[in-house]
């Protein structure tokens, strides 16, 4: 049963005669302090942030002043108690609370300053499981959801970027913050206090190895607002997790006007890619137009591997997404540069290269510090009406795999070689996918159709229009490789990938008609590869 509401009506302007401060982040904290002592506000606070004021020369009450108890048992117990949260939750206009006030000595507690101990930068931080429990905040959370409760008296703080905007409420309204403004500021300290929650139940399920844990939340932290969603009729902001993993969310923006949405989206999808390709043993560089690849190639540069990307559908390419598993030098930049490009992300970049990209002034140029590890664990999560669908990355990786020769005839070692790389794409192709391949570049892609048949036609069809685009007098379809994500039902797809040219196939198998594709595979004299891992993606 819920609990009743008084209805008392709440106040527009509230005044702060006494505030709590106790912070892990003390960014700006002894300015934003010393503004409130300024206004003859009373600060009350706990161990390291009072000794920090007090070392800055501000007089400050302990909170055991308050409590008339000590700090206990390290620490863990020291602001939960009636003292700070009568102070916290009394509603000053009622009877009943204002007497309870009196009879047991509380006063009231007009602004509170908490932010949290660094939980998910102590578990980001490689700390083990007893250091990551004692950085489990409690008391810091209690405290700022009782504020944020009673924000119609309280004036919640929870974020350093907030002192501003407070400091001026209480300059234009002589010592006190309205209502819109603690309004704003309860519901971030409410939504602060769930992505908290969020990061230590998450960690903790990973932790005893739960895979589905009765309850799920995901937070995350606020990075940027869009100008709109997918289409300029929907809303859409960018937020980041406490995950760490090279990519959009680490990179840094050096130049370009903001992303968007399908920016961010498409830029993901291609450093994933690249991220794919060891940059130790090769250069790669991957196009991606609306969260497919219209190109992908390996080289002795990262210059020879644009080129031969770009090859594979230049006119798909246009207005697209490069990514590059090594630093963007000036060789590379100046190729790139040569057609529109949407955005470049690189784990770093030249000084010239930089100077090169900058005469593209819309060009967004992003380095994100390091490849994304294409082997490490994670969750991916997608809507859907009412609910959420929750799944482990795709961490499957072709070099990790037991593959199975099916067909009477052997790969050649540069088959297998292609076979390889085409699989590595595959897994970043929308389903159904076919991805042909020959010397470390893809020369064709057909993605998300419906039937596998139709992918293999239009993989055709594009690597045709490319060669006729570039004046080839035959496609580099013609003994090529190819890769389908699934296994193929019937031996039409097969035969249709041959049609075009292929001469080696690999394919997860597991069909019940598996034995018929092989049986077709050996009469068009293909090499067959069974993998075993399948990889769709939706």
């Amino acid at each position: 049963m819920a609990v009743a509401s008084k209805r008392i009506p709440v106040p527009d302007l509230v005044p702060v005669r006494r505030a709590l401060l106790s912070v892990s982040d003390k960014t700006g904290l002894v300015d934003f302090a010393k503004a409130l002592a300024a206004r003859g506000v009373t600060l009350i606070s706990t161990g390291g942030t009072r000794k920090a004021l007090a070392d800055a020369g501000l007089q400050v009450m302990d909170i055991s002043e308050v409590t008339e108890f000590p700090e206990i048992m390290d620490g863990r117990v020291k602001t939960l108690h009636p003292a700070v949260h009568g102070g916290l939750l009394a509603i000053r206009d009622d009877e009943e609370h204002r007497a309870a006030m009196s009879e047991h000595g509380i006063e009231g507690i007009d602004l509170v300053c908490v932010n949290l101990y660094p939980f998910e930068e102590t578990v980001a931080s490689g700390a083990d499981f007893a250091l990551a429990i004692e950085n489990v905040d409690i008391g810091g959370p209690a405290m700022t959801r009782a504020a944020a409760k009673n924000h119609a008296y309280v004036t919640m703080v929870s974020d350093p970027a907030d002192y501003a905007s407070v400091l001026e409420a209480l300059e234009a309204n002589d010592g006190q913050v309205p209502l819109e403004l603690r309004k704003r500021l309860a519901q971030k300290a409410f939504a602060r206090t769930a992505a908290y929650d969020a990061a230590v139940s998450n960690w903790f399920a990973g932790e005893i190895g739960e895979t589905a844990p009765a309850h799920v939340a995901f937070g995350g932290a606020l990075e940027s607002v869009m100008r709109y969603g997918e289409n300029p009729h929907q809303q859409a902001a960018f937020y980041t997790t406490p995950e760490k993993r090279f990519g959009v969310a680490t990179a840094r923006q050096i130049q370009g006007k903001a992303l968007s949405y399908n920016n961010i989206n498409d830029t993901d999808a291609a450093f994933e890619l690249v991220s794919e390709f060891d940059p130790a043993t090769t250069s790669a560089v991957a196009i991606i137009k609306h969260a497919n690849p219209c190109g992908v190639a390996t080289g002795t540069s990262l210059k020879d591997a644009y080129e031969k990307a770009l090859a594979c559908d230049p006119v798909s390419a246009f207005g697209g997404i490069v990514a590059l598993n090594k630093p963007l030098d000036a060789e590379a930049a100046t190729e790139i540069v040569k057609i529109f490009t949407e955005v470049i992300i690189a784990p770093d970049a030249s000084d010239e290269a930089i100077a090169i990209v900058a005469a593209k002034k819309n060009l967004r140029l992003l380095v994100t510090g390091g490849l994304a590890d294409s082997r490490a664990p994670g969750r991916i999560v997608k809507s859907v009406a009412g609910g959420l669908l929750v799944q482990d990355r795709d961490t499957g990786n072709v070099d990790d795999l037991d593959l199975k020769v099916v067909t009477k005839r052997q790969p050649s070692d540069r088959e297998l070689a292609d076979l390889k790389f085409a699989f590595r794409v595959a897994k970043h192709v929308k389903s159904n996918a076919i991805v042909y391949v020959k010397d470390g570049a893809t020369v064709g892609v057909g993605a998300g159709q419906m039937s596998r048949v139709d992918s293999s036609r239009i993989a055709a069809r594009k690597a045709q229009d490319a060669a006729e685009a570039a004046g080839e007098a035959e496609a580099k379809i013609i003994g090529s490789v190819v890769a389908s994500d699934a296994f193929f039902p019937f031996a039409d797809g097969l035969l249709a990938a041959a049609e075009a040219g292929a001469t080696a196939v690999i394919q997860p198998g597991g069909s019940m008609r598996d034995q018929e594709v092989i049986d077709a595979a050996d009469e068009a004299g293909l090499a067959m590869v069974f993998t075993g891992m399948r990889h769709f993606r939706h």
